[in-house]
């Protein structure tokens, strides 16, 4: 089997399987019926985000279907960096299944907090506020480095800052619903890792 396939082939299936539970947990949450608006996220960062995103997961489906695709900004990796990238991957698996769980109804797509929502602090929320957003940076960037791609790479680290912005947006709304519960959980937690000490 061509080298190449089996990076293809394995890739697939780490990010179908993280893409997966992303899936079931959000239409979970969406069974509410309540509509959700991306429109508190202002009309420039909400663009951006669009734009920024669809490139990154253009490149990564591009990879995917055909490796060929993204030959033109292919890196010469040596195959313990690709192989890395899938650890970093399956890593990312257990991990997107324990955020979402602990999550539950409460994800969103967006910075809008849902009538019902509670602030969570159990699970990996015990020590980081966005542990969503870390494990993401950490399975694209393990999919770069499988799929040895600059561009898929570039793309997120484009993306990531945008998502930075978008944060500050959500944990005002989230201050607003919860006040000092809230500024207390800042306290003691990272924004994207855990507080050191």
């Amino acid at each position: 089997m061509n080298t190449e396939i089996l990076y293809q082939i394995t890739a697939i299936a780490l990010l179908g399987a993280s893409m997966s539970i992303s899936i079931f947990f959000r239409s979970r949450a969406a069974r509410s019926g309540e509509k959700i608006s991306s429109q508190d996220e202002g009309r420039l960062v909400l663009n951006l985000r669009r734009v920024f995103g669809l490139a990154l997961w253009l490149s990564s489906l591009a990879y995917l279907v055909n490796p060929g695709w993204m030959a033109w900004s292919s890196l010469p990796l040596p195959a313990w960096a690709r192989w890395g990238g899938a650890g970093i991957m399956a890593v990312c698996v257990p991990l997107f299944y324990w955020l979402f769980s602990s999550l539950g109804k409460n994800i969103t797509h967006t910075v809008a907090i849902r009538k019902e929502h509670s602030l969570v602090t159990h699970g990996p929320y015990r020590w980081v506020r966005h542990p969503l957003y870390t494990v993401g940076f950490l399975a694209f960037t393990g999919l770069s480095l499988l799929a040895a791609n600059w561009f898929i790479f570039a793309a997120l680290l484009t993306a990531f800052p945008i998502l930075m912005a978008r944060t500050a947006i959500e944990e005002e709304h989230l201050i607003e619903r919860f006040g000092d519960e809230y500024r207390q959980y800042i306290q003691r937690t990272g924004r994207y890792l855990p507080k050191l000490g």
